[in-house]
């Protein structure tokens, strides 16, 4: 019984989190040559887990360096940062449903 419960507190606390803050992964590029997962506050347009890229394709049909940069302004000005974190390539291709994009 104690088992259930634990695992419907963890289920409840993702689906609470889901809700405030966005897993932001930063692909790899020439600014940031590790590349970066970032746990943001929540911004109206980002999905649970994004990226710039993902935010790109999803609203411009494509991504462009320009785009990527105009998006990595906008969490850089107006997002609170929760926690840094190595990059994950399997985060970023959650994020942009399989599909990578060049540097």
């Amino acid at each position: 019984m104690k088992f259930f419960i634990a695992i419907g507190a963890v289920v409840l606390t993702v689906l609470i989190a889901s809700q405030f803050v966005t897993i932001f992964v930063i692909q790899p590029i020439g600014a940031v040559p590790q590349g970066r997962t970032l746990i943001i506050s929540r911004l109206t347009t980002l999905h649970f887990i994004d990226s710039a890229d993902a935010w790109c394709d999803r609203t411009q049909g494509g991504v462009s360096l320009m785009c990527r940069l105009g998006v990595l302004g906008r969490v850089g000005k107006e997002a609170s940062v929760i926690a840094r974190l190595p990059y994950s390539q399997t985060l970023y291709e959650i994020s942009t449903s399989g599909k990578t994009y060049d540097r």
